[in-house]
């Protein structure tokens, strides 16, 4: 890592009379926006789906076709999913760019995999937040701040750094003790698609596998679901673990806890694990899986419904449903049919 940014290193001045153009109003363009309006910037925003226009509308802005954004704005956040950006850049963006406008993009995939290549005159940069879309408006709100990776990758205007620095302490970003490492696209893309393609599914194999024994050997559903993770006790350890570290926050387990933990970790350590993570991360880094991913999408996502279809016809995630119907007696279940278009 070269530097940590904090709120002292930005300056709002750098945008001043700059207009800033959103490219898409979902779970994290919404939250972007509105932080960015509530910091006092000029925004211009565009979206196609017709229900986020209505909620935008709702909310005070008023939605334009993309090339009027693109030929009004001077810096354009691009905050539609990857699989739909290659398209729209070099239909609705590209044509309409001009000397000095600034690219953001939230993702670095596109940049670091060759998909996107920005014309030599523009500035391209990156401020991906490290939390939930939801998080960033919440934080906002909070006057807290949540970390995030910044990156410029082309500076043609010679003030992308600047720019970038201030709109991260626009979006609230830099608050309090939080603020903006500085990485490179390709390093964001791979470390991204890692915790994806790594540690998630282990994660998820994990709680899977643990549930499905304990539910074998007798145990309740609802208390086997509230004691893995439905209590939000995992989520107060990790959150702690955020704050002083992943040691002295088991540290803080009971004795019982530590021994147990500590004393049967060796039991569950593979070495296997390692050399399946060094694989993965092999195929993020060669470009594999991008294009793995792009093929997919070509086809209409095929394989990505068989694997969804798969796993959710797992009698496990019926009786964790029964167990949340059982605890939350009044909530709202989802049972709609699968849908893995990308919303425009």
């Amino acid at each position: 890592m070269k530097k940590i940014f904090r709120a002292e290193d930005a300056s709002l001045d750098d945008l001043a009379g700059r207009r800033v153009g959103i490219i898409g109003y979902g779970n994290l363009g919404r939250p972007i926006t509105l932080n960015l309006r509530d910091s006092g910037l000029d925004i211009i925003l565009s979206e196609r789906d017709s229900e986020r226009q209505t909620l935008a509308r709702r909310e005070g802005f008023r939605p334009v076709p993309l090339p009027d954004l693109v030929r009004s704005a001077d810096l354009i956040f691009l905050l539609l999913p990857d699989e739909l950006m290659q398209t729209v850049f070099l239909r609705d963006i590209s044509p309409w760019l001009t000397r000095g406008d600034m690219l953001v993009f939230a993702s670095a995939s596109n940049i670091a995999f060759g998909f996107i290549e920005p014309p030599p005159m523009v500035d391209v940069a990156l401020l991906a937040p490290r939390t939930l879309g939801l998080a960033v408006r919440e934080r906002y709100l909070a006057e807290r701040g949540f970390f995030c990776f910044l990156s410029v990758h082309q500076d043609a205007s010679g003030r992308a750094w600047r720019s970038l620095l201030a709109l991260a302490r626009a979006v609230g970003s830099l608050r309090g003790d939080a603020g903006g490492i500085e990485i490179s696209f390709e390093l964001e893309a791979e470390l991204d698609l890692f915790m994806q393609q790594a540690v998630l599914p282990v994660l998820q194999n994990a709680i899977q596998t643990a549930g499905q024994v304990l539910i074998d050997h007798g145990y309740p559903p609802e208390a086997t679901f509230i004691d893995l993770y439905l209590s939000g006790e995992l989520e107060d350890l990790m959150r702690r673990a955020g704050r002083e570290g992943l040691f002295p926050a088991l540290r803080t387990m009971s004795l019982t806890s530590q021994y147990g933990l500590f004393s049967r970790l060796e039991r569950f350590q593979d070495n296997r694990l390692a050399t399946l993570m060094g694989l993965t991360l092999e195929d993020i880094r060669s470009g594999a899986f991008s294009r793995d991913w792009a093929r997919e999408q070509l086809d209409g996502y095929p394989r990505l419904l068989r694997m969804l279809r798969k796993h959710a016809e797992l009698e496990l995630w019926d009786l964790e449903q029964e167990a949340l119907d059982l605890l939350y007696p009044d909530r709202t279940r989802d049972d709609g049919a699968f849908d893995v278009r990308p919303r425009q």
